[in-house]
């Protein structure tokens, strides 16, 4: 007898061909048709899927790009507006202002919004603030110490347009609104000061372990004392502000428990990571605390946008001019909104093209938020919304109305062409600084820089090649590929007092 016929029924029968219809399929501890996908099979994908979502979410700052974007295109549109509208400072937040200080007072009283121009009626002081806004906004932009500047930024912001709330449009009421969203979001990950000071901290730890340099601190590089230094002043001014009285407590102690829990979360993450060679356990769980924050702070900040397109749109629609394709025809019209009374009668003078922008703004505000859903509609009607705003600031005279709205769109932008845009922006940079330093080793510089230049300055001897005026090392052909290489320097200093970026 063959073994095959020994073999018992039940186990011939345990394994049956699968042939791709509905033939039952018997394993050990379940039955199911084959070709069709259990309950068991189901919950497991699902929690696989779930499992990865949570790890991205808790192990990565999402969007590190398009922060990046937001964060230089709000802080530099507010620092535009400031610098444009510095002759007209006084008239619009000054203390001799068109809305008094007495009646902003009132207003303060009965909101309970913070602002520091506030805490004093004096010319001074509100020089000193108006600077501190236009410093905070230069450097958040930069992305120098961008944890400590987000906040900075945001008072700056605070403090001015809670002082005259009737002074701005649509595009001070979104900077207002991203200015707090921003606090919580880690933006200065790429194209900031911060991110270069990382790339350097972690290039000196690798040549400190490479090369057996004496370590100033268990990581290789110095202690932060330019950061240390920055916190603790900043915990100074606050404290003599709380003791002055000048922050309003409010629910939960308002804007003074908020201040000071940001003050001490700065302290907390800089020990983390101090002491994270003894045990990394903290350090860990902030940063997934911070990632988690980041990541529910930029879902704000895209619901934020497509809630303010949603809300225009359908408003649009509820109104007659809008409904009989007219709307877009009386702006052009007004004095206020015609900066270039030619152009704005050229693009009124087509009944057609009047109501095409009409519905075809309308139909943008209103489809933006579905298309999200479609990678390539979305990318198409994000380049017709920059556009629109493009448009406006030109034609209608709203350049800073128009800024807030690219940046916010700017967060919808793919990520591959952010890079492409990082990279076009670096190659520039890079041309410039060639061009520069053949400027300078042509001597140019030398002699328009002097006192008394413009050619009136006596020539002195004539210097030999590589000993030039404004010529650095590196700036001759034969050292381009120097600037490559790492060259050794001083250790860099640790990335951050608060979080990493």
């Amino acid at each position: 007898m063959s073994d095959h016929g020994s073999t018992p029924v039940s186990d011939q029968d345990s394994t049956p061909p699968n042939d791709g219809g509905d033939t039952p399929v018997s394993g050990p501890g379940r039955e199911r048709p084959a070709g069709r996908i259990s309950r068991f099979d189901r919950e497991r994908r699902l929690d696989r899927k779930l499992g990865h979502a949570i790890s991205r979410l808790s192990g990565h700052a999402l969007g590190p790009y398009q922060t990046a974007v937001i964060r230089i295109g709000f802080a530099g549109t507010w620092l535009l507006f400031l610098l444009r509208e510095f002759p007209h400072r006084q008239e619009m937040y000054g203390p001799d202002g068109p809305w008094s200080w007495d009646l902003a007072q009132q207003l303060i009283a009965s909101n309970h919004a913070f602002t520091a121009l506030m805490w004093a009626d004096s010319q001074i002081w509100f020089e000193i603030v108006f600077g501190f806004a236009v410093l905070s906004a230069a450097l958040f932009m930069l992305g120098w110490r961008t944890r400590t500047m987000s906040v900075l930024f945001l008072l700056g912001v605070l403090s001015l347009q809670n002082r005259s709330i009737f002074m701005g449009d649509g595009g001070d009421n979104v900077i207002h609104l991203m200015a707090i969203y921003l606090v919580f979001t880690r933006c200065g990950q790429v194209w900031s000061l911060d991110a270069r000071r990382e790339r350097r901290t972690a290039a000196a730890r690798a040549r400190a372990g490479r090369e057996g340099e004496p370590r100033e601190d268990r990581d290789g590089v110095r202690p932060d004392r330019a950061g240390i230094a920055l916190w603790a002043v900043l915990g100074l001014a606050l404290a003599a502000v709380t003791l002055a009285g000048k922050i309003d407590g409010g629910l939960l102690g308002g804007w003074r428990t908020i201040y000071w829990g940001l003050w001490a979360l700065q302290a907390l993450w800089w020990l983390a990571g101090r002491y994270a060679a003894r045990n990394d356990q903290p350090r860990i769980f902030l940063d997934v605390v911070a990632n988690l924050v980041h990541n529910a702070a930029l879902f704000v900040i895209m619901a934020e946008a497509c809630l303010i397109y949603a809300t225009a749109g359908w408003y649009k629609i509820q109104g007659s001019r809008w409904q009989d394709g007219t709307a877009v025809y009386y702006p052009l019209h007004l004095d206020y909104f015609s900066p270039w009374p030619a152009l704005s009668d050229l693009l009124s003078a087509s009944g057609t093209m009047v109501m095409l922008v009409t519905y075809g703004t309308v139909v943008a505000q209103v489809a933006f938020p579905f298309t999200l859903f479609n990678r390539r509609v979305k990318n198409v009607l994000l380049a017709v919304m920059i556009t629109e705003h493009a448009v406006i600031a030109l034609v209608l005279g709203l350049p800073f109305f128009s800024l807030a709205m690219i940046a916010a769109d700017a967060v919808f932008l793919p990520t591959s062409f952010l890079r492409r845009l990082g990279g076009w922006a670096a190659r520039a940079g890079e041309g410039l600084r060639a061009r520069l330093g053949h400027l300078g080793r042509l001597g140019w510089f030398a002699r328009f820089g002097r006192p008394g230049g413009f050619g009136r300055t006596v020539p002195g001897p004539r210097e030999e090649p590589g000993e030039g005026a404004g010529e650095e090392p590196g700036d001759g052909p034969g050292e381009r590929a120097d600037e490559a290489a790492p060259r050794p320097s001083k250790a860099a200093d640790h990335p951050h007092v608060g979080f990493t970026a």
